[in-house]
């Protein structure tokens, strides 16, 4: 089954196409984002993995506003079994209370048992997760850096997968998102990793819903500008993408009236 990030993607997919073709108007919504957005606040350095970081920080954000996200993704991850770090990430999970002794998914991870952890331990669980995740979304993981660990592999080596750059850079994305995101949330029931009535034909799922508000991450640095600055901007396919999740909520389930996109490393 074709997922919507990749069928907004592909300019002549049938997806793109009808959804270019039913609201053609999008340049004014762009022009607003590129004139409101501001200077990136929190830029990684050189040896942090893009992709893995912002999955990660995903994570994190949705600990900080979901009472009981669910981390089932990095449960159907670890049991694809393309990593042979088998133990270390069941042992992990089981510490989350996501799995039983016996690797069976139980239930949400309840962030609040865990407040009294370091930053630090925040930080390389999130990206532990992430790179569980890729497990089940890459098409390839032979390059993962789970393939650093064995079979006799623990949940501390899993967690030390993350450099120091890595957790210094999440850290700093998760203050921002403090002071920037949080205190502008809406009041409301709170879903994150959502899926909807018409993901059945096309995998979908969305970062937070909070108070009929879809919310959508982004944690791309942005393009270098010759300055030196940086500059991001808001593509066809983004403005499809959030277009389609709400299309996808065929029978209003989730009652969203407004969407939104969070940017990570510019605090907007």
């Amino acid at each position: 089954m074709s997922a919507l990030t990749n069928e907004v993607k592909t300019a002549k997919s049938p997806v793109a196409r009808w959804l270019r073709a039913t609201f053609p108007h999008h340049h004014g919504v762009q022009a607003d984002y590129r004139e409101a957005i501001g200077p990136a606040r929190v830029l990684p350095p050189p040896s942090v993995a893009l992709s893995t970081q912002g999955a990660a920080i995903d994570w994190w954000l949705r600990f900080l506003i979901d009472p009981a996200p669910s981390i089932g993704l990095a449960v159907t991850g670890l049991s694809t079994r393309r990593a042979p770090c088998e133990r270390a990430g069941l042992e992990l999970l089981h510490d989350l209370g996501a799995v039983d002794s016996d690797g069976n998914h139980v239930g949400p991870l309840h962030p609040a048992r865990f407040r009294e952890r370091s930053d630090e331990w925040w930080a390389r669980m999130s990206y532990a997760l992430a790179l569980l995740v890729e497990l089940y979304r890459a098409a390839r993981v032979d390059g993962s850096r789970l393939m650093q660990l064995g079979p006799d592999s623990r949940a501390p080596d899993l967690l030390a997968l993350a450099n120091a750059d890595e957790v210094a850079d999440l850290i700093a994305m998760r203050d921002l998102a403090v002071g920037q995101l949080l205190p502008v949330l809406p009041v409301g029931p709170v879903v994150t990793g959502a899926t909807f009535e018409g993901s059945a034909g096309l995998n979908a799922d969305s970062d937070l819903i909070v108070g009929g508000v879809l919310v959508d991450f982004k944690a791309t640095q942005g393009r270098a500008r010759p300055d030196g600055s940086r500059a991001v901007g808001l593509t066809r396919a983004e403005v499809d993408q959030l277009l389609g999740y709400v299309l996808l909520d065929y029978s209003n389930a989730f009652a969203l009236h407004s969407i939104a996109i969070y940017t990570v490393r510019y605090g907007h």
